[in-house]
């Protein structure tokens, strides 16, 4: 079972950068995926996600309307494009199987975790 996050880097304030999680081993469309962020020093954030279908997302406020998230069943991939980005959005950031509603970025305690990207957006 793998979930091999890419597409991290460093880009200047107001930049965009599209990250992509691609997964293996396990049967992708039978779970939600999501986007977890965490800063030195900060607790976790969960920052998106999307259903099995793709019919339902969630976007922590900090990102709404400015990060989009999207998956591709047929590829076992998942996509988070983000735009306008801030200093603030500076973190590592994950992809992980999760449970995904209206109370937001849910843990799945089964699940399974990418090893992160490091996104650095300077000011």
């Amino acid at each position: 079972v793998q979930l091999q996050a890419s597409g991290g880097g460093l880009v200047r304030a107001g930049g965009s950068l599209r990250l992509s999680c691609a997964a293996s081993g396990f049967t992708f469309d039978d779970y939600a995926i999501g986007w977890f962020r965490q800063a030195p020093g900060k607790e976790r954030e969960g920052v998106s996600c999307i259903t099995t279908s793709g019919g339902y997302t969630y976007y922590a406020d900090s990102v709404k309307g400015r990060f989009t998230i999207s998956r591709d069943n047929a590829w076992n991939t998942i996509d988070l494009q983000m735009n306008s980005l801030k200093p603030e959005d500076t973190a590592v950031y994950y992809c992980a199987t999760v449970a995904c509603s209206d109370y937001g970025v849910g843990y799945d305690l089964n699940g399974y975790w990418g090893q992160g990207t490091q996104v650095t957006v300077s000011s």
